[in-house]
């Protein structure tokens, strides 16, 4: 018996959702970028772990190449897509990092008490801006898995409770952008593949 399609995807009633809500909050973006305690290091690594959680292949691949560029080690990035960032965090990045695990693995239902030590820890302008990073990169993660969802139906493993129509033509729409990126992250797989290979083999002679 084939498996279905389990990653968390869009209905067309979640799209007008979140579009909506990040059209709303579009003048927080612009304060985001003027966040002196959000630094584009944490930025990446909070999108980083977001799109763990979600199994974006394309958000954690373009991510986890901006966290390296932005200061990360190739090291912390294997370990925060593996959720396993909590030796290498600092003290400050720490809350932020588990807040978007928790986020993201609660699908934005987040409990209480943990935003409330959000806003302690950070103050209430950064503690929302760190929820508005965790929303944005949730928006992309799930345009990649709707993406993938649709060539999931059409290999006969279809997603729970999803609507075809609207995934032919959620695939129609996003294609132009998503195919590119389909080849790029799929030609930095393969390089990621053989440099670990290559790796192993000079492990095995030294």
């Amino acid at each position: 018996m084939k498996r279905g399609f389990d990653k968390r995807i869009f209905t067309a009633r979640t799209l007008m959702s979140d579009m909506g809500f990040l059209t709303r909050k579009s003048p927080e973006m612009v304060g985001l970028l003027w966040d002196k305690k959000i630094t584009k290091a944490l930025i990446e690594r909070i999108m980083t772990v977001v799109s763990a959680v979600n199994g974006c292949k394309y958000c954690a691949w373009f991510h986890a190449k901006q966290a390296v560029s932005s200061g990360t080690s190739e090291e912390e990035v294997r370990n925060m897509l593996n959720l396993q960032f909590h030796a290498d965090a600092s003290d400050f990045e720490l809350l932020a990092l588990s807040y978007a695990q928790h986020y993201a693995e609660t699908n934005r239902n987040p409990d209480s008490e943990m935003t409330a030590n959000l806003c302690g820890f950070y103050g209430a302008r950064t503690a929302k801006h760190i929820i508005l990073i965790i929303r944005m990169i949730s928006f992309g993660n799930l345009v990649g898995n709707t993406f993938d969802a649709f060539l999931s139906r059409l290999k006969g493993n279809k997603a729970p409770n999803s609507n075809g129509t609207f995934e032919a033509i959620f695939f129609v729409v996003t294609a132009p952008f998503m195919l590119p990126a389909m080849r790029l992250s799929r030609k930095y797989r393969e390089n990621e593949a053989e440099m670990n290979y290559d790796r192993s083999q000079l492990a095995k002679h030294a």
